[in-house]
């Protein structure tokens, strides 16, 4: 995991429309970097409608979401439009991103060792520094926990 004060990798990776997202066109704002495994399995599925559900508050706070997976471009455009979900998701297929993040590597799934993504979440504050870091994060809740985090952050 990074650690908070670490400054965030940039990145350069395609959105589900195919469009280029870089961290630091985001550079001023917040922006949440939440790595998940496999798009549209019930787990990601419930962490995406979560940051879906929240969407408002994090846009009311000016914060920038990002959710990144190996998928490629197609899937994470099928899986957006499936859960109307309102931010960008990334395509990483090479874990390059993810691996950069502390976020990628070997994993054991029902007996079968393969590489992927670990769901791991970091928010990156406006000078491109990590403010928060979530590790072997439990999808249901996130999002609002991120916001609450956020909250305390600034009434520190």
């Amino acid at each position: 995991m990074l650690d908070t004060g670490e400054t965030a990798p940039d990145f350069e990776l395609p959105d589900q429309d195919g469009e280029t997202a870089s961290l630091s066109a985001h550079r001023g704002e917040y922006v949440v970097v939440y790595f998940y495994p496999r798009a549209d399995t019930p787990g990601c599925t419930t962490e995406a409608c979560g940051f879906r559900d929240n969407f408002e508050a994090f846009e009311a706070r000016d914060v920038t979401v990002f959710g990144i997976s190996d998928d490629p471009v197609d899937d994470l455009a099928s899986f957006a439009e499936k859960y109307d979900l309102p931010f960008r998701l990334l395509s990483d297929p090479d874990g390059d991103v993810a691996s950069a993040y502390d976020s990628y590597g070997e994993k054991n799934m029902f007996g079968n060792t393969f590489d992927g993504v670990f769901r791991n979440t970091y928010v990156v504050g406006p000078d491109g520094d990590v403010v928060l870091a979530y590790e072997g994060v439990s999808p249901d809740g996130h999002a609002e926990a991120i916001l609450d985090d956020l909250a305390e952050r600034d009434a520190a």
